[in-house]
């Protein structure tokens, strides 16, 4: 995924930043503790698509 997207998008629930989980494929919010999948390269910045993380799992690296 671009560095420049990345610095464009926004949590669509707190406007909050993301950060790019490389690993699962995800860009994470860490205030709405979510999880919004990348598929393809294209993100899915869905609220309802959205996983929730749990509550041992990190919210940040």
């Amino acid at each position: 995924m671009e560095t420049r997207l990345l610095e464009v998008l926004v949590c669509p629930l707190c406007k909050g930043p993301l950060r790019h989980d490389r690993e699962q494929q995800e860009l994470v919010c860490k205030a709405d503790k979510l999880a919004f999948p990348v598929v393809d390269g294209i993100p899915t910045m869905l609220i309802n698509e959205a996983r929730q993380l749990d509550a041992q799992e990190p919210a940040s690296n």
